[in-house]
């Protein structure tokens, strides 16, 4: 996957702004508050409906415009390799407008009613000074983490979590205004099962992470062992199925007025051989946890999609040494993603990886290539 044309409009301190990557490895260069994040936010925003550093109304958009907007053009590789032999490639197109409360996009010359359909589009895998949350932080991160990377390898996860989210709305609404045991029965059957395809999806792709996250971690943390990713499904499923578990939290979910049971509190953990737990982690180590978790999340999809998404680094040089820089660079030049990577310089680790990269320089709120 590369993209051609990135464009943004009132967002943050840009009034428009607008990059043409190269395919390779591409630099983001300038001062302390030049703009360059913000180009990497765009892109992020684009594929997440949202911001890496948090919700579009935080200050997204420019000060004194009511609403952002971001195009972008793209490439797709072709999904057999046969296809790939013959050069065929497909150009895309999205364009997204946001107020911070509502939003329209366009895909590929059709409005789109599903954000969800938007984000799914494109994919993009983003490591950024706050990605160390996906280890250290709350089950929210690594719950989106997982569903993701789903909603771009197994087209039956969408369906099945949007049947999911319905019905969790719905049995919330009757527990708030505390409706009959016929309705909540009939919702948290829908929710049980939804919630068992939500949550068979989400073990098997975790267990297919693993296999490309433990060979990242062993090449950048050895001291950290051998690892096991292991999921937390949301219940006590060893001792109930969803369907009773929603039934025997009727009453106390009834007090509380939401749900507290089922997938939407799901997690999963990485258990270390050579730590008692994520707990012991130094924050160097959590952050390399966290990029081999979200680059091999990125591999996986080049294994099943046959191609790899696009890799946004947001300010490396401060959150790797020199060492590390090296050898992340030498991965990303292995696997032949299109790469951006912001700083105020290049990465030390750049020359040593005996990489070239096109480079564009931050003045002004105008990048201009160099």
């Amino acid at each position: 996957m590369r993209v051609l044309r990135l464009q943004a409009r009132q967002l943050r301190r840009f009034d428009t702004v607008e990059i043409e990557p190269a395919s390779g490895l591409n630099l983001i260069l300038g001062g302390n508050g030049a703009g360059k994040t913000s180009l990497l936010e765009a892109l992020h925003l684009m594929a997440y409906g949202r911001s890496f550093r948090g919700r579009v109304r935080d200050g997204l958009i420019r000060s004194g415009e009511t609403a952002l907007e971001v195009f972008v053009e793209w490439e797709d590789e072709p999904p057999t390799p046969d296809q790939q032999q013959d050069g065929a490639r497909k150009l895309r197109r999205a364009g997204l407008r946001h107020t911070g409360s509502d939003w329209t996009g366009r895909l590929d010359g059709r409005d789109v009613t599903q954000l969800g359909d938007l984000c799914a589009a494109l994919a993009v895998v983003t490591f950024e000074p706050g990605s160390h949350a996906l280890i250290t932080g709350s089950g929210e991160h690594r719950r989106r983490f997982l569903d993701w990377g789903l909603f771009h390898v197994e087209h039956g996860f969408l369906p099945a979590w949007r049947r999911y989210a319905r019905a969790h709305k719905q049995r919330n609404a009757l527990l708030k205004r505390r409706g009959g045991a016929d309705e909540l029965g009939a919702w948290e059957r829908e929710m049980a099962d939804a919630g068992d395809l939500v949550t068979r999806h989400r073990e098997v792709y975790l267990a297919s992470l693993q296999a490309h996250i433990q060979p990242l971690l062993r090449e950048w943390a050895p001291a950290l062992g051998a690892i096991e990713l292991s999921y937390q499904p949301g219940w006590r499923r060893d001792a109930t199925s969803l369907d009773d578990a929603l039934l025997l939290a009727r009453e106390r979910d009834m007090a509380a007025g939401h749900t507290s049971v089922g997938p939407h509190r799901a997690d999963w953990r990485v258990d270390f051989d050579s730590l008692p737990g994520r707990e012991a982690l130094s924050r160097g180590q959590a952050k390399l946890t966290a990029l081999a978790a979200i680059l091999g999340q990125g591999e996986h999809q080049a294994v099943q999609r046959r191609q790899w998404p696009v890799v946004a680094l947001d300010d490396l040089a401060s959150e790797l040494d020199r060492a590390h820089q090296r050898r992340v660079l030498e991965r990303l030049d292995d696997w032949k993603a299109q790469v951006l990577i912001t700083g105020t310089d290049a990465p030390a680790g750049l020359g040593e990886a005996g990489r070239m990269a096109a480079v564009f320089h931050v003045e002004h709120g105008v990048p201009r290539r160099a």
